[in-house]
């Protein structure tokens, strides 16, 4: 990789990070409220609060992440990006919440810890296969 490319994938990389920190206070926020407002299990609520997140930084990945590279259909973005990185995000943020809170550790710390796991493989599967170049 050369020099550009390297610093571009870098900046790409700090750029979903900031979308990514952005989403944990969604997907927290949101968690915390269905489970201590609503009484929702945390489990249903982790679900419900990964989706709300995946929403919410696909619009901020396709505006500034990878602003660069437009699609010809968003609604087929949408869909592949729910498809790939929600899958993941859901799957993985509830196995890896339910062995942690069974564990003993509280809910929303195992969710941080969850969506730390997690990062690397999203990143990867949004660079190659959602935000591909067309």
């Amino acid at each position: 990789m050369s020099a550009p490319q390297t610093r571009s994938a870098l900046v790409r990389w700090l750029k979903f990070n900031a979308v990514g920190a952005m989403g944990i206070v969604v997907q927290l926020g949101i968690l915390f409220l269905l489970t201590s407002v609503v009484g929702l299990n945390y489990l249903l609520a982790t679900a419900l609060a990964v989706e709300a997140a995946v929403i919410h930084n696909f619009i901020w990945h396709e505006a500034f992440t990878w602003a660069d590279r437009k699609a010809k259909s968003r609604v087929q973005r949408l869909l592949k990006f729910n498809l790939t990185t929600g899958a993941f995000s859901i799957v993985g943020n509830l196995g890896c919440t339910q062995i942690l809170a069974s564990a003993g550790m509280n809910y929303l710390i195992a969710n941080i810890i969850s969506i730390a796991a997690c990062s690397l493989i999203n990143f990867a599967l949004n660079d190659r296969l959602v935000f591909r170049p067309e």
